[in-house]
């Protein structure tokens, strides 16, 4: 169906910035006599920092650094962090900790320790200072803030050959990293990076101060780089950003179209002024599901305001366009709703949700909450366990309000629930989600669903697991009934036959892909209305 939506036409050339002598082919191999050093590297947190590790390898590699498997051959290890919770960062503490602590080989005898990412960008100096741990203090040799990451090659340089510990901070209004190819691990899906920043200033929420303000790609980069993905075998892809759904090229050549569009869902505002101009998001969408129809296309993580009505309604009409949606409520309550400048009321929300199930047949909706926000009452709190009994969420995501420094929740408001009763309704969150979950995927018993094959089972090597169009993992032999082999990257038809609360379990019918399964689905559908 040739879709309604704008398909921009292409006809400007791509801009190179930064180090250039940085950025020759990514996939050329490094020699052994040629390399500068070696680097071990782990990503925490969001699926955004296991991205950037990707563009981060690509910039050393290409610098003539060498990526190694153990942390023991490394002359540098980078850690990319988060910093959305405390949590997060004593983990990194703790792992630097572990790192100094462990005996080195004897050719790599000095340790350096790179922190990338929102922990670097937060905190900064406290790094290089260091801190103590059980009677050993631990620091940082270099930090480097998620939009520099092209000067990695410079920073490790410095603090080898010269014993400087350096710092690069500095957010940027344009980085994107859009000429950066990224090295990934070779599968059947991948994921793409496609605007960086958050504009909207929620009051719990420190993504602002460490990533910056929201900046995206060139729609023509991104859908360039899925067309290479294509051609290279990949099956689907997952378009990032902070607030994906906000997304706005203004890149020089494109043009000034749907000035007056209104982007934001029926009852929902923003702290800023709207902005017009620009392919937005659902230009984003229309152009990368069209590029391959057997590629499927899924996007995180997204903010509520940006799903209007025709951005709904693209992702209905493309089957390739997953029927997964994660809606961000944080709280059942307008009043803590409110407190947290969100920009919606908890009948706004259930408006958007009534909408997309009405839009999207079988849709499946996603979630995050926080326990125990500044001012929570117990009033609150069940309102929000209201809400995901009402919803009937497929999975969800829920955490103990954790205050960050610079946010104004830090400045305006008081963290005044005691930490046990932070820990009670967490555990209640947790329990009304896992609740939803398994009453959304007992639904689902019965029921072919399309599965792109991602891995074998952990438990079993006679299992394979992928994920089904809703988001959900699930797990099946790895014969079909002819005997014949599943392969990692295939389609195959699965039926439904139990579940638990996070997987189904399935048997394997035949393989197929998008267009051949949604077209026979739909096919059966005429023929029982009939």
């Amino acid at each position: 169906m040739r879709s309604r939506f704008f398909l921009p036409k292409f006809n400007y050339k791509r801009s190179f910035t930064g180090f250039a002598r940085y950025l020759s082919d990514s996939s050329s191999k490094i020699s052994n006599d040629s390399i500068r050093g070696t680097f071990y590297m782990e990503a925490y947190g969001c699926q955004m920092n296991f991205s950037d590790s990707e563009v981060a390898h690509s910039i050393l590699q290409n610098a003539r650094f060498k990526k190694v498997s153990d942390f023991r051959d490394a002359d540098t290890v980078l850690l990319l962090t988060c910093a959305v919770r405390e949590g997060a960062e004593e983990k990194i503490w703790r792992r630097m900790r572990y790192l100094r602590s462990t005996p080195r080989k004897k050719d790599h005898p000095d340790l350096r320790i790179g922190i990338l990412g929102c922990m670097a960008e937060r905190l900064k100096e406290k790094l290089i200072e260091g801190r103590f741990i059980q009677d050993r203090e631990v620091s940082a040799d270099f930090v480097c803030g998620p939009d520099a990451y092209r000067d990695l090659p410079l920073l490790i340089e410095d603090v080898h050959e010269r014993g400087i510990k350096g710092a690069s901070l500095a957010l940027s209004l344009e980085e994107t990293y859009a000429d950066i190819k990224p090295i990934r691990h070779m599968g059947p899906s991948a994921f793409i990076s496609v605007m960086r920043g958050c504009d909207n200033m929620c009051s719990f929420c420190i993504v602002p101060f460490v990533r910056g303000r929201e900046r995206s790609r060139p729609l023509k980069s991104i859908i360039d780089e899925i067309q290479q993905l294509s051609s290279e075998g990949v099956k689907e892809i997952t378009l990032l950003g902070q607030n994906v759904n906000s997304y706005r090229d203004i890149s020089a050549g494109v043009d000034p179209i749907d000035c007056t569009i209104d982007t934001l869902a029926p009852g929902f505002k923003t702290i800023y002024r709207q902005k017009v101009g620009g392919y937005r998001f659902i230009n984003l969408l229309d152009a990368a599901s069209s590029v391959d129809p057997n590629m499927r296309i899924r996007f995180t993580s997204p903010h509520p305001k940006d799903f209007n009505t025709n951005v709904l309604q693209l992702i209905a009409e493309r089957p390739n366009i997953c029927s997964q949606l994660h809606l961000p409520a944080q709280s059942g309550s307008s009043v803590v709703l409110e407190r947290m400048r969100r920009g919606y009321t908890r009948e706004a929300y259930l408006e958007l949700v009534e909408q997309a199930k009405s839009i999207i047949p079988n849709i499946a909706i996603s979630s995050d909450f926080i326990a125990g926000f500044c001012g929570e009452t117990d009033e609150d709190h069940y309102q929000t366990l209201s809400l995901i009994n009402h919803v009937s969420y497929a999975y969800g995501f829920c955490f103990p309000f954790s205050l960050r420094s610079k946010t104004r929740a830090f400045h305006r408001l008081v963290d005044d629930i005691p930490q046990e009763i932070k820990s009670t309704r967490h555990e209640e969150l947790k329990h009304a989600l896992r609740t939803s979950a398994y009453q959304f995927n007992r639904g689902l018993i019965g029921t072919t669903q399309l599965a792109l094959v991602e891995s074998v089972s952990k438990r079993s090597a006679s299992e394979l697991a992928g994920r089904v169009d809703g988001g959900v993992k699930a797990i099946f032999p790895k014969f079909l009934p002819d005997s014949s082999e599943i392969q990692i990257g295939d389609y195959v038809a699965l039926r439904i036959e139990s579940c638990t609360s996070q997987t189904l379990r399935a048997i394997p019918l035949r393989k197929t892909n998008v267009v051949e399964f949604y077209g026979e689905s739909q096919r059966h559908h005429n023929i029982s209305a009939l």
